[in-house]
């Protein structure tokens, strides 16, 4: 897939709108009653990027930024200030945050991941663009430093040189992009609506990488 391993502006991000969608079908009986599938592993993210801009010279950038990425052929990173971190975003990020795998002795490599939970149930998010020099990793509780492992920020694959032992929790802290696209093949903005205060719409979607 075509990528560029780069991040849209956060000081737009940072006042764009946006969130997880699902998609569920979903069909009525004749009893009234509903059958539902989820044909979807993992919420796809959407966000806005009109409501981030401020001045011309933001609009400005998210031109140039638009045309760098040829519209919507290459995806670009994007930071989503309201969930960005392997913690709450008011916490620094710690080795132990998520566990990402169990050592059993022989696997050597492992996914970034992020799990939500509520009551009883769980939901697996991998996450395959870290921050890079923000991943924090741990073994049984006791933090690994460079060169035990290695971290893959295009990805999110770490990798040990020496295979953690059996049984062990291997557990990650982070810090983590969305990997994303354009969702139009146009910006349309006048200059004069624009700086009486009506937003232009910059549509942005999550893209599986």
């Amino acid at each position: 897939m075509s990528f560029h391993e780069v991040r849209f502006p956060t000081d737009v991000s940072l006042g764009a709108a946006g969130g997880p969608e699902r998609r569920t079908e979903i069909v009525t009986l004749s009893n009234g009653f509903e059958e539902r599938n989820a044909p979807w592993s993992t919420s796809r993210h959407r966000y806005d990027a009109g409501v981030g801009m401020r001045s011309l010279d933001d609009l400005e950038r998210i031109v140039a930024f638009f045309e760098a990425r040829a519209g919507q052929l290459f995806g670009f990173r994007w930071k989503d200030w309201g969930e960005y971190k392997s913690c709450k975003c008011s916490d620094p990020v710690g080795a132990v945050d998520q566990v990402i795998g169990t050592g059993d002795g022989v696997q050597t490599v492992y996914q970034l991941t992020k799990t939500y939970y509520s009551g009883a149930h769980a939901q697996v998010r991998p996450i395959r663009k870290p921050v890079a020099g923000t991943v924090r990793v741990a073994v049984d509780g006791v933090e690994r430093f460079a060169p035990d492992f290695t971290v893959d920020d295009t990805t999110g694959e770490v990798t040990f040189t020496v295979a953690p032992v059996e049984g062990a929790p291997v557990t990650a802290g982070f810090e983590f992009d969305v990997p994303v696209r354009f969702d139009t093949e146009a910006i349309s903005v006048s200059v004069s609506a624009f700086a009486a205060g009506e937003i232009p719409s910059v549509p942005i979607v999550e893209v599986r990488v």
